[in-house]
């Protein structure tokens, strides 16, 4: 089905790879009497890409990527609604629910969900590259042993969110919203795993180039989320449960997808990348572990420290604190473009690794970051064109938009470095380097960016366009540093890497054939991440 299809019907065939755009990543070649013995395995073999000008080659890349980018903004941009319609239901019941609604929220995004984004992230670098290797059903051994990692990561994040209202009444939060904000949580446990879960099937489906499967999974589940939060929060009284419904109603929801996910896996798509499952799956762990824990590093690095400038803006009174969160919740809808172009980068670099196409990855690098400018090139036009009547999609009060409309042509200036920033960085999730994007972001934003905005924040009088200010720094430096280590990438070193990764599995599997111990083994992987 679609670009993994395999056909079955002559009796004698081999693998082989093609590069040209929307082929199929494994397509079986018939064997005749002037089929060559041995395969061409020459780095950038194949559709003769490598012998083309580079210029070409991005040219043919450009389409691709946009046609991979587009589904994967449509499942990121739903997941993001599936898990703020929970909000938005519940804002309509009080002011206190709404508090600890969204307390609740936070919490969960930056002790659970970005901790399980982070940890899959490194899945970018895995399982593309396996997908067009010798040894495809290594997507879905790398895709159990991450479900095992994120299980047991999962057990201190529940801990935290079981045991959160002392937690919340030490940090001086009010009673009542402390405790809402806890049962938010207790009720969110349940979609936990199923999060865990779609986030790593979503990889597996990406990874075979087939990036519509989670969009069209999500798109059935919306408008059940939708219809389950009415019926939970404000519907008829036998299914009204108020508070509590909104949490549930996108807990059974991730569990939906969860379902769907498994369903397709198993009756709509070739078994090529599966692995059956056995013990393998609770070996080699290591390497997910070393790199989710960058992961974390780059992904939630990030993300906190954007809570925390939330934090800062509280501080400037309800006006700034009004305005932060409507800048924040534009840029937040928006970076899920640029995000999801990340994703299709890392997919395409990782397949082209995996094929030994090393002059080509770099051309799609490039392209990455092409496409990243054109879509800031086009929100940023939004932004200024409507600066002065922006706020009012989410507030009526003047102050707020005056504020808004005065800092929105900063945050129009910044959608060209946050775009290369996220670009950037799925280049290097895709070459195993997240340890260098989890420093670059930290560096950028605790040392220099975050700093900077709060002392012309409080300090200079700037207030929140201080705080803005630090920020856009931050993401200036992340793109030049970013772009600067993806253009001057050894491609050539990256497709060894990819190979090594693959030996050093057949090496563990000879070993546990053998009932031997692999921890030597394990000790050589360091140097193929970072």
């Amino acid at each position: 089905m679609g670009s993994s299809s395999v056909r079955h019907e002559q009796p004698s065939s081999l693998y082989s790879h093609e590069d040209d755009a929307g082929s199929d990543a494994h397509k079986i070649t018939t064997v005749s009497e002037t089929t060559p013995l041995l395969p061409d395995i020459r780095v950038g073999a194949g559709a003769g890409c490598d012998d083309k000008a580079l210029t070409q080659i991005i040219k043919e890349e450009i389409p691709l990527l946009g046609r991979y980018a587009l589904p994967v903004f449509g499942s990121q941009l739903l997941e993001y609604t599936l898990r703020v319609a929970s909000i938005v239901f519940i804002g309509h019941l009080s002011t206190n629910a709404l508090a600890g609604a969204s307390l609740g929220f936070m919490t969960a995004s930056v002790t659970g969900n970005s901790i399980i984004q982070g940890l899959t992230s490194a899945l970018d670098t895995l399982l593309p590259s396996a997908w067009t290797s010798s040894r495809p059903n290594l997507i879905g051994l790398w895709s159990q042993r991450m479900f095992v990692v994120s299980m047991a990561s999962s057990i201190p994040t529940l801990f935290i969110w079981f045991n959160a209202e002392p937690l919340f009444l030490a940090l001086k939060q009010d009673p009542e919203v402390a405790h809402l904000a806890s049962v938010y949580l207790r009720w969110s446990s349940l979609g936990l795993p199923a999060f865990a879960f779609n986030n790593i099937s979503r990889r597996y489906f990406q990874s075979q180039n087939l990036f519509s499967v989670p969009t069209h999974i999500i798109i059935a589940v919306s408008p059940i989320n939708l219809l389950l939060n009415y019926l939970f929060v404000w519907g008829p009284a036998p299914v009204r449960l108020g508070f509590i419904g909104a949490p549930l109603a996108t807990s059974i929801s991730f569990n939906l997808i969860s379902i769907l996910s498994i369903i397709y896996g198993i009756y709509f798509v070739p078994r090529t990348a599966w692995h059956p499952f056995s013990m393998k799956m609770f070996n080699g762990l290591g390497i997910l572990v070393k790199l989710g824990l960058s992961g974390i590093g780059q992904v939630a690095a990030d993300y906190w420290a954007w809570e925390g400038v939330a934090l800062a803006a509280s501080l400037l009174g309800p006006v700034a604190l009004a305005s932060q969160s409507i800048l924040v919740s534009s840029a937040s809808t928006i970076y899920q473009a640029p995000y999801s172009l990340a994703l299709a980068t890392a997919v395409r670099i990782g397949n082209l690794l995996g094929e030994q196409k090393a002059r080509r990855a770099y051309a799609a690098a490039i392209t990455g970051m092409i496409w990243s400018l054109v879509v800031a090139a086009f929100t940023s036009t939004l932004f200024m064109v409507f600066r002065q009547s922006w706020a009012y999609i989410f507030n009526d009060d003047p102050k707020v938009v005056s504020m808004v409309a005065g800092i929105i042509p900063l945050c129009a200036l910044f959608q060209a470095f946050d775009g290369i920033t996220a670009v950037t960085g799925g280049i290097l999730r895709a070459q195993g380097r997240q340890f260098t994007g989890a420093v670059l972001i930290s560096i950028a934003y605790y040392v220099i960016g975050i700093p900077t905005g709060l002392s012309l924040a409080f300090k200079s009088k700037m207030d929140l366009l201080g705080i803005w200010i630090g920020l856009t720094m931050a993401l200036v430096l992340c793109a030049i540093v970013g772009a600067w280590l993806s253009l001057r990438t050894d491609w050539e070193h990256e497709v060894e890497r990819v190979q090594e990764r693959l030996s050093m599995e057949k090496d563990r599997d000879r070993v546990l054939g053998a009932s031997l111990e692999g921890g030597e083994h394990e000790r050589g992987e360091i140097w193929l991440y970072d």
